[in-house]
């Protein structure tokens, strides 16, 4: 719809705006894109998981302003229903909220010690054990989606905002060269093969800034 916009940050590292901005894109909604840049104080403490940051993502549609990532998620779910972004069972909608919400507010030691940078390829990475206790639950969440739901995506054939939550992960697991059993390594792959994904990271790969705090990590 003309005149939507999605605000976001560096494509490269704002595992946030990714999130946002598959959701809409999975929406049929459109929206053009406005980028906060990367020396913005409130993007960069965002990147560096210094602070939350009510810049990114956020979505302005029919005069409408939400930011938070499962807000976003929820508002679409509302405006676009034929996109499926929550199931439409019942039980099924409550897990995906439930699992979409364990990322929203957990997994700490996963973000801070594996970063998302689409540009990089770590070798020999090693997981610290409160990353790894946070790398085998997504593990275990993915597992027990994919088996009961019978894939390709988390709930079923159509992608939702738990496949949004966890595609930054995805990513992270790539960049740092986290081992996977064959179910998880399929789902990965799936998400990887998303058109959706493919543009990102294809933008992401031609973005010039670099951060150098980030940059430090490695």
């Amino acid at each position: 719809m003309a005149g939507t916009t999605l605000t976001i940050s560096s494509k490269n590292y704002s595992s946030w705006s990714l999130r946002g901005w598959l959701m809409v894109k999975m929406s049929g909604i459109s929206f053009e894109e406005v980028v906060v840049p990367t020396d913005s104080a409130d993007a960069r403490a965002e990147l560096l998981l210094l602070s939350p940051s009510i810049l990114v993502p956020c979505l302005r549609h029919n005069k409408v302003k939400v930011w938070d990532t499962l807000a976003i998620g929820e508002y679409l779910n509302e405006v676009a229903p034929n996109a499926n972004l929550l199931p439409s069972n019942p039980v099924r909608r409550a897990h995906c909220r439930a699992i979409s919400g364990e990322m929203h507010s957990g997994f700490s030691a996963l973000r801070s010690s594996l970063p998302m940078n689409l540009k990089a390829q770590v070798k020999g990475f090693k997981v610290w054990s409160k990353a790894q206790l946070d790398i085998e639950r997504v593990f275990e969440i993915w597992r027990e989606c994919l088996t009961a739901y019978k894939g390709p995506y988390l709930f079923g054939k159509t992608p939702t905002i738990a496949d949004a939550m966890y595609a930054p992960v995805v990513t992270r697991f790539k960049t740092y060269g986290v081992a996977l059993d064959p179910l998880c390594q399929k789902y990965s792959d799936q998400i990887l093969s998303m058109p959706y994904m493919k543009e990102w990271i294809a933008a992401a790969q031609a973005e010039p800034e670099d951060i150098e705090e980030l940059e430090m990590e490695f």
